[in-house]
């Protein structure tokens, strides 16, 4: 397993898009993209010889990321690429991590299936095994 990318709880995309732009150097390379099973709102953010970084929004209080967002956010999740879901999550399991969110279509992964583990030490990890990603066209062809 690679580590994907690392998710950031924001109370608004548009001050956490320029927040990392301006202190870090980072382009949005994603539409905004509307998760409705987690009710949220994400987009992916990039920069040359650095990990992706997925910024998230709560779009409602029913998201389980409302209450962590609203008391400032932060980060939230490291994402981790496997070969196969189906065969990585019996590995998570027996290491000690149990599902937050069993695997499901990922809007921000083209439907691609994700799931989320809290493992030991309170790490909450999403699990995905693809590279597949709903990119903005010009960033896509310069990646």
């Amino acid at each position: 397993m690679t580590i994907d990318h690392i998710g950031i709880a924001v109370q608004n995309l548009e001050e956490g898009i320029r927040h990392w732009r301006e202190f870090f150097g980072y382009v949005q390379v994603s539409p905004i993209v509307f998760n409705s099973r987690q009710q949220t709102k994400v987009v992916f953010l990039a920069k040359p010889d650095s990990i992706t970084i997925k910024l998230i929004e709560p779009s409602s209080t029913a998201s389980p990321v409302a209450g962590f967002s609203r008391r400032g956010g932060g980060l939230h999740h490291l994402c981790f690429r496997c070969e196969q879901l189906d065969a990585a999550i019996p590995q998570l399991k027996r290491c000690g991590a149990r599902f937050l969110v069993p695997p499901e279509p990922g809007e921000a992964f083209c439907g691609n299936r994700i799931a989320f583990f809290l493992a030991p030490g309170n790490l909450n990890i999403e699990l995905i095994d693809t590279e597949e990603k709903h990119l903005l066209a010009e960033s896509s062809q310069e990646r």
